[in-house]
């Protein structure tokens, strides 16, 4: 919203207000390269089932219950599984907003280059390998998830889709990557998911992990800062035991899980970019 002066050559009238799209609003939309949009995930952090869950926000801080199970009954991953239509909003938000963000990565990360074969656990339908085998035609991608998550998940070159659970077993890759997977479960949780991509990797393999990571003297004036400890709050409410973690404890989970090194390669936005080493 803006005011603006009517008046004629340079004489000063009236004045209108006015809207228009400020320059923040060019990430929400949907851009004929291709580049990614965060509207999709404008409109899911905003849907129904989203905001029923901040009503029950107190269930979390007076008994330490899990919000989203207190609202809907079950945990967010097995109502995604039950509600087609909140299935669609919810994996469309990821996708779509992965695009932007893993553009940004490929263009200040080189971890790729000494990669054969990837595995992203937790992929999705797809879209970020879709996007490093573009970028990388020498990688074979492995796109791991839930049987019922690659129903609608899309042909990319490269990319062969498998199905299974990340807390059984995780496909062999000589490299694995986890986009804010880490940050959805508990330490325990984490630390199986971890032990498991250990087991998968080869000597000196590696995990690639994008996470968002919290700072250990936040500012208030950091607008990287304020990012963290909002998602921080979405996890407290949306994901029983979820929180977004500084270095030190991603350091923790990484030796906690048998991995030798822990490290941060680059910065992607609001994103880090670790990898834990074996």
């Amino acid at each position: 919203c803006r005011v603006i002066e009517t008046g004629e050559n340079g004489l000063t009238g009236n004045t209108e207000v006015v809207y228009a799209a400020e320059p923040v609003c060019k990430h929400f939309l949907k851009n004929s390269d291709g580049s990614g949009s965060l509207a999709s995930l404008f409109i899911m952090y905003h849907d129904q089932v989203i905001f029923k869950t901040w009503t029950n926000l107190k269930d979390v801080i007076l008994e330490g219950k899990d919000a989203f199970s207190s609202a809907h009954g079950m945990s967010i991953f097995e109502y995604i599984n039950m509600d087609e239509r909140f299935r669609e909003v919810f994996h469309r938000g990821l996708a779509e907003s992965s695009t932007m963000f893993m553009k940004k990565i490929l263009e200040v990360y080189r971890g790729f280059e000494d990669v054969k074969t990837l595995v992203d656990v937790g992929g999705g339908t797809g879209t970020i390998l879709g996007l490093v085998t573009s970028q990388y035609p020498h990688i074979k991608g492995v796109n791991f998830d839930l049987a019922q998550v690659l129903t609608t998940a899309l042909f990319y070159p490269g990319v062969e889709h498998v199905s299974g659970d990340m807390f059984v077993e995780v496909p062999n890759g000589d490299a694995v990557f986890m986009k804010c997977i880490l940050h959805d479960w508990t330490d325990e949780h984490c630390i199986k998911i971890l032990k498991n991509c250990w087991k998968s990797l080869p000597e000196k393999g590696k995990v690639i992990v994008v996470e968002r990571i919290a700072p250990t003297e936040p500012k208030s004036c950091d607008l990287s800062s304020g990012i963290v400890f909002a998602m921080d709050l979405v996890m407290l409410t949306h994901c029983s035991g979820g929180k977004e973690r500084s270095i030190s404890q991603f350091e923790n989970l990484a030796f906690d899980s048998g991995f030798i090194r822990c490290e941060i390669i680059c910065h992607a936005y609001s994103y880090s970019v670790m990898e834990f080493h074996k």
